[in-house]
């Protein structure tokens, strides 16, 4: 297959599905465009970075304070260095600047643990963060469709995901085929930390493995697939 063709098909499969594409250019207005992309960084891996470390300085400071009132007040300062989109550019398009395929833990928030506004981020999540058939559907509309650059596909510490794809406990029919794909890349000995990992690469791996539109994407240039591990206590986000 050549590069960009499946990018140019899935574009048109798409189309249908966005609203915010005027139907006499075939393109996005460019008052809309500019407005959605007024928070959007110039590299996009370089404000996450930036992000989670301002998240991460909040969040050990509010584990020294004393009420949840206190701690959220300390946790708002990681938005004293954002913008925010219009919410009237927001009701009729968006222009996220990097998809993150994460967990669907309550810990786990990429918004919070980016400093990211509404807007500027494409979020799946399942338990496990894997790459499961309408994961990659997703992600393949964000970067035919919508143009983001960057994928992060992102585990946790302490995912119980993970846990009970190592353990040798019997689980639902439902729970079996969720944990089928992390049991599918376990190595023997490999400790918690490191199945959590090795699951956040092989989540990376199997977008191109199994999406010709994300594999043309990368080898044309305009998709960078990265992956992540975010410990908890720390509030640290480590790139893989």
């Amino acid at each position: 297959m050549l590069v960009g063709s499946a990018l140019g098909m899935a574009g048109a499969a798409f189309s249908m599905l966005r609203p915010e594409v005027s139907k006499a250019s075939g393109t996005m207005e460019k008052h809309l465009l500019e407005s959605l992309q007024v928070c959007t960084p110039k590299d996009a891996l370089t404000r996450l970075r930036e992000g989670n470390a301002r998240f991460t300085k909040a969040w050990t400071a509010a584990s020294a304070t004393g009420t949840p009132e206190q701690r959220m007040h300390q946790l708002n300062t990681i938005w004293e260095q954002n913008c925010q989109i219009d919410p009237i550019a927001l009701a009729k398009g968006q222009k996220p600047f990097a998809a993150i395929l994460s967990c669907a833990d309550s810990r786990v928030d990429p918004g919070w643990l980016f400093a990211c506004g509404s807007g500027e981020l494409f979020q799946v999540r399942s338990a496990g963060n894997t790459a499961f058939d309408e994961a990659i559907a997703s992600l393949e509309y964000a970067v035919a469709v919508l143009g983001t650059p960057l994928v992060v596909t992102m585990g946790h510490s302490a995912c119980g995901a993970v846990k009970a794809a190592i353990a040798s406990e019997p689980l639902t029919p439902l729970l079996e085929g969720l944990v089928k794909p992390i049991r599918a890349n376990l190595k023997s000995g490999d400790s918690l930390t490191q199945a959590i990992e090795g699951n956040a690469r092989y989540s990376a791996a199997q977008l191109t493995a199994r999406s010709a539109v994300l594999k043309d994407a990368v080898a044309a240039g305009k998709l960078t697939i990265r992956s992540a591990s975010f410990d908890i206590g720390s509030g640290v986000v480590t790139w893989l």
